[in-house]
């Protein structure tokens, strides 16, 4: 998942929408309280696509996911336009050099309080420190400004483009999709994740590395990835580039993840990782009241005991759709 937030410009809550979020990144950061981080982002979520700007606390209140501590926050930020608990949030050194070196790809909350308790409080002093790093973290660091830049549509369209090519080439039994907020339509990304699968993977056939391997070596080959973060069987981690490649300073730099899964899981992975992460949990709200589990594995009936039977048989995405007599939505439509 990117570290980088989606664009507010079209959102008329968006001053709202950021200190939530500022204030999510603190409580995950520094508290280490998902729970509370979990509630800021989500109200943040819930802010983004409201279309009319809220003017109190008691407008938000109304809205799910929105209970009496925020709308107080809300009704704190309008009446004074800041927040007390942020003013001393930003005023504590050690929170704003956590916050700071969290935006470095591989570098999580542990690592960068044990960072900062060793005196390392910007990205420019972990540029003098680059030992104590690991690999994946001095990738992070390496190209940090280009990875906190969003993609535009268009950039990651063309590296789909050459990406697709190059694994068809290699075996067009091949089947790959970007997914995240690119397939639901959204003008930018935080970065490229692309689902594949091969009809000789299943879930019964036990692992097969060497697809996701020669993928990826594929795509080295091609220029298209240029560094490793981590490979797996199942997952892939690293960075690829973008723009003109006879040009070092029009090559734009930027994060891919790759997953292979097994053919027979493909489309309920493909419904998971396209999101939105509402709309997922709408689905399988609506899946158990209809009598059934849905995951990003597989579609299971329910007993009458409650107990899972088998999978259902998944040839695409609108199967599943079909067996819980939901209306088929496109990706675009996903964005709830």
């Amino acid at each position: 998942m990117s570290k980088r937030k989606a664009p507010t410009s079209d959102n008329v809550n968006s001053e709202f929408c950021d200190f939530l979020m500022e204030l999510a990144n603190y409580e995950k950061n520094v508290n280490r309280a998902m729970h509370k981080y979990n509630a800021y982002r989500k109200a943040a979520g819930v802010l983004a696509k409201h279309p009319v700007r809220i003017n109190t606390g008691e407008e938000a209140k109304k809205l799910d996911g929105i209970g009496d501590k925020i709308s107080k926050k809300i009704d704190e930020f309008v009446r004074t336009g800041k927040l007390v608990k942020l003013e001393k949030i930003r005023a504590d050194d050690t929170s704003v050099a956590i916050n700071a070196l969290t935006k470095v790809t591989g570098i999580g909350p542990a690592a960068a309080q044990k960072l900062v308790q060793e005196g390392i409080m910007t990205v420019e002093d972990l540029r003098k420190h680059t030992d104590k790093l690991n690999h994946h973290q001095q990738i992070g660091l390496k190209y940090y400004e280009d990875f906190e830049k969003r993609i535009p549509r268009h950039e990651v369209i063309q590296l789909r483009d050459v990406a697709v090519k190059e694994i068809k080439q290699l075996d067009s039994e091949y089947t790959c999709d970007v997914c995240g907020s690119f397939r639901r339509g959204a003008a930018s990304s935080g970065d490229i994740d692309i689902l594949m699968t091969h009809p000789s993977f299943t879930s019964e056939s036990g692992k097969k590395p060497k697809l996701l391997a020669q993928v990826v070596e594929k795509l080295e080959a091609c220029g298209l990835v240029t560094d490793r973060l981590s490979l797996g069987d199942v997952k892939f981690m690293g960075v690829c580039q973008l723009g003109d490649t006879d040009s070092q300073k029009d090559r734009a730099f930027q994060r891919i993840d790759i997953r292979l899964i097994p053919n027979d899981q493909y489309y309920c992975a493909l419904i998971y990782f396209t999101g939105s992460d509402q709309f997922n949990k709408n689905m399988r709200a609506h899946a158990l009241e209809q009598g059934f589990t849905l995951n990003e594995y597989c579609l299971r009936p329910l007993g009458s005991t409650g107990t899972p039977g088998e999978p259902l048989p998944v040839s695409s995405e609108e199967d599943i759709f079909d067996y819980l007599g939901m209306e088929f939505k496109n990706p675009e439509e996903r964005n709830l």
